[in-house]
C-alpha cells in the first residue's frame, strides 16, 4: 500500500492519507520525480567539438565527445519562482525535500528516521536524484552509504558512477577510489567510464601519479582499456608537462593494437606545444596525416595556437592557409587565435584585416576576439579603431573577458587628447553592465582638470560621490592622488569645500591620508568662513599624524579672528605652534589685539608671553597696554612674571609710565609691588616715580607701606624728597608708629653719605 506524507509540525507523529487507488511508490514519480537516467553513451564521436581558446598560458586540451560523460538529461533544475496569481503552485518533489532536510539538519539517526517515514520505499530514480540534488558532496556520500547499510536500496552501476562523479568533482578522491574498488564485492561490475572519471579527477587535482596508477589498475583488474582511457590519460599527463611519459604510453597503446583517433593526435599535439616541444608536435602532425587520419578544424586550431605561442606567425599563417586549402572552414576560434598571434608580435593591422575578413564570411566575433584585439590597438595607439571596436561591442552587448581593458582604453583616449571618447568608455561600461571603479573616474577627472574642463570633472565627481563608487569593496582600481588633489584644490578655491570634504571622507575610509588634500580642505574651510569645520579637519590630521602647513594654520587663525572668536583664534594659534610652525609678528598682534578688545587680558598676556619666548620682539606698544591692564585688574603677580620674561629677552618695559598710571588710578598696592620688584632687580627707575608712589601711599593712608618702601629706596641709595619724608614721619607719629618714625628720622640725619650724595637718577645695572 502506498502512502503520501502530509506536512506536519515537528516532534509530532506523522499523519498519512490512504490513496483510494493503490499504486506503487515508483508510479508516484510522474509528479514528484524525474524519470530514471538512460544508460550512459560511451560511443566515440567522429568529429571533435571546437574548444574555447583560453587566454591563460595553460589552456585546456582539445575536447572530444569521447571524453565527455553526459549527465542525466532527465534531472530537472527547478528555479524558485514566485507563483503567479491565479495559478497553482507545483508540489515540491520528494528528492528536493530530502535534500533540503539533509542541508538544514545534522546527519543523525533522527534525520534518518525522518527520511524513512517520508519514503517507505526507495527506488533507483529517487536515490539517483537525491545524489544529484544534494547540496554538497558530504550530504551525497552520507546518503549513499546510509541507504545501502540500512538495507533500503542496493546500489547499481549508475548510482556508483554518480557518487564517483560527485566525489571526484569535490576532490574527495580517496572515498571515490574506495567505492570504485569495492564495487565487485557488492556484485556490481566495473565500467571503463568509472575509471576514466577517476583518472580525470586525479588529474584535475594535480595528482598525476595516482591517475597513472588507476590506469594501470585497470589492466590488473581486467577492465578493458579503450582509446577513451588512453585519451584521458594523455590529457592528464600532458597538462602537467609529462610529454616523455605520454610518448611511452602512446607507443604502448600502439603495441596493444589500439589505434589513435584524430582526437588522440589533437591531445598529443596540444601537449607538446604546451611543453614547447614544437618539432615533436609537428612530427606528430605529419604522422597523423601518414596514418591517413584527416586533420580537422581542432587540429589546425591547435597548430595555429601552438605556433603563435612561440611567436612563429609565419608558420601559423601557413597552417591557416593550408586549412582553407583543405576546404576546412575556419571558425571564430581560428580567426581569434590568428588575431591574438598578430597582436602578440605587434602586427595590429593584420589583426584588423582578419577581423574584417571573418565578418565578411559571416563569422561573428566573440568576447575573446574583441578582448584579444583591444589591448593591441591600445599598445599601437590606434585609438580611433579601438573606439569603433568598443562601439561595436556595445551595440552587440558583448562584454570583454577582461575588464582591465577599460582603464587602458580610458588612459589611451586621454593620451590622444580625445576626452569625449574617453568619457564614452565609461558610458560603454555602464551599458555593458561592467562595474565602474574609482580608478576609471579618476583618470577622467585628472585629464578633465588638466584640460581646464572643470565643470565636466565636477559632474563626474557628483556621480562618484552619489553612487559611493569609492567605497565598493570589490574595487581594485583606486583613485590616484594626481586625480583627486587637483579636484579638491579646485573645489576648495571655488567655494565648494563641503563637497570636497564629502569626497575626501570617502577616500579616508579607504585609508587615504594625503597631506596635500588635508591642507587644501583646511584652507578652503578657513577661506569660506567655516573655521569650525577647518578645525575639525585639523584635529583629524593631528590624530592621524598628517603634517600640516603653516600657511593653512594662519588662514584658520585669521578665519576665527574675522568671526570675532578671539578665544578660538588663540586655540588655533597654539595648535599652530604645537605643530612646529612659527607665526609672524602680525599674526601675534592680531590675536593679542582681538583678545585685548574682547576683555580677555590674561589670555592675551599668555599669547604675549609665547610671542616673547619665540623670539618675536615687535608689538611692544601692545605689550605695554597688556601689562598695564593686568596691573590695573589686580593680576600683579602675572604682570611681574611677564615683565621678568621681557627683561630676560632684552625687552625693557617703561616702569616710570606704569608706576605713574597706577598712582593716578589709585592702584597703590600694585604700584608698591611693581616698585619693590624694580628695586630688588636694580631696574632703572626715575626718582620722581619714587615720590609719586610715596605720595600715593600717604594719600591712601598706607603709612607703613610707605615707610617700608622708603627704607628700601634709602638702602639702595635712592634720592628722596625731604618734605615727603617729614610728612611720612609726622604720619607715623600720629598713628602711634613712633619706633618707625624714629628710625626714619635717624636715617635722614645720619644716613649713608655715599647714598645721599648721589644726584638725580641712580645708575644701576639691569639684572639679566
Amino acid at each position: 500500500m502506498a502512502y503520501i506524507s502530509a506536512s506536519k509540525p515537528p516532534l509530532l507523529k506523522p499523519r498519512f492519507y490512504l490513496i483510494s487507488n493503490p499504486i506503487s511508490l515508483k508510479s508516484l514519480y510522474f509528479f514528484c520525480s524525474s524519470a530514471p537516467d538512460p544508460p550512459i553513451d560511451t560511443s566515440l564521436s567522429s568529429t571533435d567539438p571546437i574548444p574555447n581558446p583560453d587566454p591563460d598560458p595553460d589552456p585546456d586540451p582539445p575536447v572530444s565527445a569521447a571524453t565527455i560523460v553526459p549527465e542525466s538529461p532527465n534531472v530537472e533544475v527547478i528555479a524558485n519562482q514566485r507563483t503567479l496569481r491565479g495559478k497553482h503552485r507545483n508540489p515540491e518533489k520528494l528528492e528536493d525535500i530530502i535534500c533540503r532536510m539533509m542541508a538544514n539538519r545534522p546527519w543523525t539517526t533522527r534525520l534518518q528516521n525522518s527520511i524513512r517515514n517520508l519514503v517507505p520505499e526507495f527506488d533507483h530514480s529517487l536515490v539517483y536524484n537525491v545524489l544529484h540534488g544534494a547540496r554538497n558532496s558530504e550530504h551525497a556520500l552520507q546518503f549513499f552509504r546510509w541507504v545501502e547499510r540500512a538495507g533500503l536500496f542496493q546500489h547499481d552501476k549508475e548510482t556508483h558512477f554518480k557518487i564517483i562523479e560527485i566525489l571526484g568533482r569535490a576532490s574527495k578522491l580517496n572515498h571515490a577510489r574506495c567505492i570504485l574498488l569495492d564495487m565487485t564485492k557488492k556484485g556490481v561490475e566495473w565500467d571503463e567510464d568509472m575509471f576514466v572519471m577517476l583518472i580525470d579527477s586525479y588529474g584535475k587535482a594535480g595528482i598525476v601519479q595516482e591517475s597513472v596508477k588507476i590506469f594501470q589498475k585497470m589492466e590488473e583488474l581486467g577492465v578493458e582499456r579503450t582509446i577513451k582511457s588512453y585519451d584521458t590519460l594523455f590529457k592528464v599527463i600532458m597538462r602537467r608537462g609529462r610529454y616523455m611519459m605520454a610518448k611511452r604510453y602512446f607507443n604502448k597503446m600502439l603495441s596493444e593494437g589500439i589505434m589513435p583517433t584524430c582526437h588522440t593526435f589533437n591531445l598529443m599535439i596540444w601537449g607538446f606545444f604546451l611543453s614547447s616541444r614544437v618539432e615533436t608536435a609537428n612530427r606528430f602532425f605529419e604522422e597523423m596525416k601518414s596514418r591517413e587520419i584527416s586533420p580537422n578544424v581542432v587540429t589546425y586550431n591547435t597548430m595555429i595556437n601552438g605556433y603563435h605561442r612561440v611567436k612563429k606567425m609565419e608558420e601559423a599563417e601557413k597552417f591557416f592557409v593550408e586549412m582553407k586549402g583543405r576546404n576546412i572552414a575556419p571558425t571564430v576560434i581560428s580567426y581569434t587565435t590568428m588575431i591574438k598571434g598578430y597582436v602578440s608580435v605587434g602586427q595590429v593591422d593584420d589583426a584588423l584585416r582578419l577581423l574584417e575578413e571573418m565578418k565578411s564570411f559571416g563569422i561573428k566575433p566573440n568576447a575573446i576576439t574583441y578582448s584579444t584585439l583591444l589591448p593591441g590597438l591600445c599598445d599601437a595607439e590606434k585609438m580611433p579603431e579601438a573606439r569603433n571596436i568598443l562601439k561595436e561591442m556595445v551595440e552587440k552587448y558583448i562584454p570583454p573577458k577582461d575588464n582591465s581593458i577599460f582603464i587602458r582604453l580610458i588612459s589611451g583616449q586621454c593620451k590622444a587628447d580625445n576626452l569625449d571618447a574617453a568619457a564614452d568608455v565609461l558610458k560603454a561600461m555602464i551599458r555593458l553592465s561592467i562595474p565602474t571603479e574609482a580608478g576609471h573616474y579618476g583618470v577622467l577627472i585628472e585629464n578633465f582638470c588638466k584640460a581646464g574642463v572643470f565643470d565636466r570633472a565636477v559632474n563626474l565627481l557628483d556621480k562618484l560621490i552619489e553612487k559611493e563608487v569609492i567605497l565598493r569593496p570589490q574595487s581594485t582600481l583606486e583613485m590616484e592622488p594626481s586625480a583627486y588633489n587637483p579636484m579638491i584644490m579646485y573645489l576648495c578655491n571655488n567655494g565648494q569645500t563641503a563637497k570636497a570634504e564629502t569626497f575626501f571622507r570617502q577616500l579616508m575610509k579607504k585609508g587615504v591620508q594625503d597631506p596635500i588634500a588635508f591642507n587644501n580642505l583646511l584652507r578652503g574651510h578657513s577661506t569660506e568662513g567655516s573655521p569650525d569645520s577647518a578645525f575639525e579637519i585639523l584635529n583629524i590630521m593631528i590624530r592621524r599624524k598628517v603634517p600640516s602647513e603653516g600657511s593653512a594654520h594662519k588662514l584658520l587663525v585669521e578665519s576665527y579672528l574675522k568671526k570675532g572668536e578671539a578665544a578660538d583664534a588663540k586655540t588655533a594659534l597654539d595648535s599652530m605652534i604645537e605643530q612646529g610652525h612659527l607665526p609672524d609678528s602680525a599674526l601675534y598682534r592680531s590675536v593679542m589685539q582681538s583678545l585685548f578688545e574682547d576683555g580677555r587680558i590674561q589670555t592675551a598676556s599668555r599669547v604675549m608671553n609665547t610671542m616673547v619666548e619665540k623670539g618675536v620682539k615687535e608689538n611692544m606698544d601692545l605689550v605695554a597696554k597688556i601689562l598695564e591692564a593686568l596691573l590695573l585688574r589686580g593680576h600683579v603677580e602675572e604682570a611681574l612674571g611677564r615683565i621678568d620674561v621681557l627683561m630676560h629677552s632684552g625687552c625693557t618695559p617703561d616702569f616710570d609710565n606704569l608706576l605713574s598710571v597706577l598712582c593716578e588710578k589709585g592702584k597703590t598696592i600694585a604700584a608698591l609691588k611693581l616698585l619693590d620688584f624694580g628695586l630688588e632687580r636694580d631696574f632703572n627707575i626715575d626718582f620722581s616715580s619714587y615720590d609719586k608712589v610715596l605720595d600715593a601711599l600717604l594719600a591712601a593712608g598706607k603709612t607703613l607701606n610707605a615707610y617700608s618702601i622708603l627704607c628700601k629706596i634709602m638702602e639702595k641709595g635712592g634720592p628722596t624728597d625731604e618734605s615727603s619724608c617729614k610728612d611720612l614721619i609726622k604720619s607715623l607719629n600720629e598713628e602711634g608708629n613712633t619706633k618707625q618714625a624714629d628710625i626714619l628720622s635717624r636715617m635722614m640725619m645720619g644716613g649713608d653719605k655715599a647714598a645721599r650724595s648721589k644726584k638725580g637718577k641712580k645708575q644701576a645695572s639691569i639684572a639679566l
